[in-house]
């Protein structure tokens, strides 16, 4: 798995994954949750480009939509150059012609079925990461969430157990000193758990980021305008470097965090896609820089939440 992207290794999996990741959610489709087409053509050239830009690392999900048929449809024949990440404790429920529902059934039955129709659908045979798709911490541990994981990982099915999870059940999660990964939301723009990726890597535990462009800017992307006026209310613009975009500043912002090991953005298009190697490829932000954008954004009211 060589790559001229920067890598990370992903903690105490030891999996030396590249810092930028692709987030395989926005190949879902409109039936789930408001996402875009998607085209049988521009999955599997955005699939086959991620590879080809040299990204190592894929996070999907059971209630993606046909996001985990078209990994196992394009690129399960490219096995060996990823490592791959799905949830499970979802399910898919039809609402009408047009939408699904994605309901979170916490059952020791629903995690080995979603396992199972995950790995079928990506046509392998295990995934590198199983995680919990943000239960409250309290059902994960009367539902024995953990130990169904655990089996997963013994039978060979998956390599490591984790969570995706945040505020405030992370720290409950942390505790437990049981999952090796942690999938966290977190840019410049929604800082909640800044410090806890700091927390959570000084623990031994991998650190998968979520949201780390904030879907992209307004027009071009998905982002919510209120999130995204943050930006210009902390004068971000300010900082840019001469050409680069704000999308591709948070990027940077984002992996300028030591323990932000590995960052998934998604997207349909491949030059985007391009846009965001780039942007990895340019490095973290200067010290004097990065630590400006945090001062401006404090001025503006948003600042990490209080890590223990």
């Amino acid at each position: 798995m060589s790559s001229s992207l920067p890598t990370a290794v992903l903690s105490r999996t030891g999996l030396a994954v590249t810092r930028l990741g692709y987030g395989a959610m926005e190949i879902r489709g409109p039936r789930i949750w408001g996402g875009r087409p998607v085209t049988e053509d521009q999955a599997r050239t955005i699939l086959n480009a991620v590879l080809d830009a040299g990204i190592n690392f894929i996070d999907t999900s059971n209630d993606y939509g046909r996001s985990e048929e078209f990994i196992g449809k394009y690129i399960a024949h490219r096995r060996q150059e990823f490592y791959l990440a799905t949830k499970c404790g979802c399910r898919v429920t039809r609402r009408d012609e047009q939408t699904d529902d994605t309901p979170h059934v916490w059952t020791r039955e629903n995690l080995w079925r979603g396992l199972h129709e995950s790995l079928t659908r990506l046509k392998t045979d295990y995934v590198d990461v199983i995680q919990l798709h943000n239960p409250p911490a309290d059902v994960c541990e009367q539902a024995g969430l953990v130990d169904v994981l655990r089996e997963m990982r013994q039978q060979g099915k998956a390599r490591f157990i984790g969570v995706s999870t945040t505020l405030p059940h992370l720290p409950v999660y942390l505790k437990w000193n049981v999952f090796d990964t942690f999938q966290i939301p977190y840019s410049a723009l929604e800082r909640d758990h800044e410090d806890w990726i700091t927390t959570v890597g000084e623990a031994g535990s991998g650190v998968i980021v979520r949201g780390g462009v904030a879907k992209g800017e307004p027009g071009a992307g998905l982002g919510r305008p209120d999130r995204w006026a943050k930006f210009e209310a902390a004068r971000l613009d300010d900082l840019r470097a001469a050409g680069e975009s704000r999308t591709s500043f948070l990027l940077r912002y984002t992996l300028t965090h030591p323990h932000a090991h590995t960052i998934i953005v998604g997207t349909l298009h491949p030059e985007h896609l391009a846009e965001n190697v780039q942007a990895i490829g340019r490095g973290p932000l200067p010290a004097a820089i990065y630590a400006e954008a945090r001062r401006r954004l404090a001025e503006v009211g948003v600042v990490p939440a209080t890590a223990a």
